[in-house]
């Protein structure tokens, strides 16, 4: 199974019948890789990871031959891990959070590292001081162009059903995590006073006062691009600086240059350092039906040229319909890379550097099954966490903590209680689990690894400082599988751990429900509420290193390094 030279004491204790298993083994050292353009100031952060021994439970070997073999090479480093990957995304509308010890807890235990406010379309007419501005006008354009009655949020309402910024602070205390905050770029747009512009420029920057260096990233506007967006649309007749009326790239690079202007002022004054990011197209939008996406990127930079500190995406991966669990599943391959691709490719057209990249929000759009609330959702997480730290993005954000049920239309982590068949509040649905364990069982930085024998296992390996290996290992298909894990320039120590997540027989391919190893929840979604004490299975190194996936599932593997 150990791929390494042998000395000559070796081939004689192997050719005398001995087990040389236990014999040291000669690799390779690592070499670490250069950080990535696309990762930057991200990795600023980034720490030696230690893998801390779970409690455990014995499990024999597979008896079957194996179907599948991962090859790992630790010391082929592609990538460091940046932790602001497995962030999150909070939302005004999802309650205090820290009233919700339950949902806190999981918070705790999930360790997202990064989560973002108040983000979304209500950014847009978000005022973080409380207060609706004098210039601020009663109606605004909706998504169909038509004037309707403006609807502004305000950062210090305490009430029950919503997040108040302070509480959102506190959030970020209590759980250990950096903030990234969405500014109201729509008011650029919309305000009636002579300077629109300079008027949201100066309220961002007095956010950044009021801040005091708590946070390190910030967004201006939360997709602009959008007809969904408030400002994208203007009544010229209100218009007092001749912006046009429906909004252009060129213009929000503009804006940007006066928003960031302004707030890096404000972060001196302070004694802060942050970095401002602006929004991009995530693909090529050669073929895009809303016009504006089409000149978006390139007037962004004619106008903004290298201002931006990092460049911000949101991709949805499927298009909102009912997709079978196989289309989803690919999505999460092969829109990782066309994203990273267009990165490349569209600031190169543009003449300008390639920055960190940021996807501040990302999920399915499948509807109809129930897909976004179900194991195959959990999967696909797993599988872009994998494919965004090989393709080197700087962080990333998931789509979002609680939404509403909507039918199992429901892109929230965490249920709001509002589940026809199962009224617990915060109960955790499978992509939390799944995102738990790749935290965990996912080292500080990605290693190279290929698969041979079957086309529906992908692997994700990584390196512990600490000294142990691991391996993702996910089944994206139909049919169980016996899987062989070769570690190459590693010196094992004496076994390996593993958590087997799968999911339920309810809803066709589509459950509800996530087991680990074994164990699922008492109720009719999510999953064990103890999945903090499971014992994770574990089998000695001795005779190779062999675990069973079942179809549609995720193995989350560790080896112990030799001490």
């Amino acid at each position: 199974m150990l791929s390494c030279s042998k000395s000559k004491a070796e081939k004689q204790a192997t050719t005398s019948g001995k087990d040389t298993s236990v014999i040291p083994v000669t690799v390779k050292p690592q070499t670490d890789v250069e950080i990535a353009k696309t990762q930057g100031f991200f990795l600023n952060d980034w720490a030696a990871k230690t893998f801390t021994t779970p409690t455990t439970a014995d499990v024999t070997k597979p008896a079957a031959s194996a179907t599948v073999t991962i090859n790992v090479d630790y010391s082929n480093v592609l990538a460091k891990v940046s932790k602001y990957l497995f962030g999150n995304n909070t939302n005004p509308y999802m309650g205090q959070i820290v009233t919700e010890p339950t949902l806190i807890n999981n918070l705790k235990a999930l360790s997202p590292n990064i989560l973002r406010f108040p983000g979304g379309n209500i950014s847009s007419v978000y005022f973080w001081d409380g207060k609706i501005p004098a210039d601020a006008p009663a109606t605004l354009y909706d998504s169909d162009g038509n004037s309707t009655t403006a609807d502004y949020w305000l950062g210090n309402n305490t009430a029950g059903w919503t997040l108040s910024l302070d509480n959102y602070y506190n959030t970020l205390q209590q759980t250990n995590s950096q903030g990234i905050i969405t500014i109201n770029y729509s008011y650029a747009r919309y305000g009636l006073s002579a300077h629109p512009d300079q008027v949201a420029a100066h309220l961002a920057a007095e956010w950044v006062r009021h801040d005091k260096g708590r946070t390190k990233y910030w967004e201006i506007g939360n997709e602009n691009n959008g007809p969904w967006q408030a400002g994208w649309k203007i009544d010229l007749a209100n218009n007092k600086d001749a912006q046009p009326q429906i909004i252009t790239g060129e213009l929000y690079g503009k804006h940007f240059k006066v928003f960031a202007d302004s707030m890096r002022k404000a972060a001196t004054e302070t004694g802060a350092t942050i970095k401002i990011g602006a929004q991009l197209i995530q693909t090529n939008p050669v073929n895009s039906w809303n016009v504006v996406d089409k000149t978006w990127n390139s007037g962004l930079f004619a106008s903004a040229g290298d201002y931006p500190d990092f460049y911000i995406v949101h991709d949805y991966y499927t298009a909102q319909t009912n997709l079978d669990a196989a289309t989803i599943l690919n999505s999460a391959v092969s829109e990782s890379k066309i994203m990273m691709d267009w990165m490349n490719t569209t600031t190169q057209q543009g003449g300008v550097a390639l920055k960190p990249i940021a996807l501040t929000e990302w999920n399915i759009f499948a509807t109809g099954s129930k897909q976004m609330v179900s194991n195959i959702a959990g999967i696909h997480a797993t599988m872009v966490l994998g494919e965004l730290i090989k393709d080197q993005f700087g962080m990333a954000s998931r789509w979002d903590l609680a939404n509403g049920y909507a039918n199992g239309d429901d892109m929230g982590m965490f249920s709001s209680g509002d589940e026809p068949d199962n009224a617990t509040k915060w109960n955790a649905r499978p992509a939390f689990y799944y995102m738990y364990y790749f935290q965990k069982y996912f080292g500080d930085k990605m290693v190279g690894s290929s698969v041979t024998g079957s086309n529906d296992i992908l692997s994700y390996a990584s390196s512990f400082s600490s000294g142990q290996a691991g391996a993702v290992i996910v089944n994206k298909g139909t049919s169980s599988q016996v899987i062989n894990v070769n570690m190459q320039n590693f010196a094992p120590g004496a076994r390996y751990y593993y958590y087997t997540l799968t999911g339920g027989t309810d809803n066709g391919e589509f459950s509800r429900k996530v087991y680990i190893n074994g164990n699922g929840p008492t109720s009719v979604s999510g999953g064990p509420a103890n999945y903090q004490q499971l014992a994770a299975s574990s089998a000695t190194v001795n005779g190779g290193i062999k675990v069973s996936i079942p179809p549609r599932s995720v193995v989350f593997l560790v080896v112990d390094g030799k001490k």
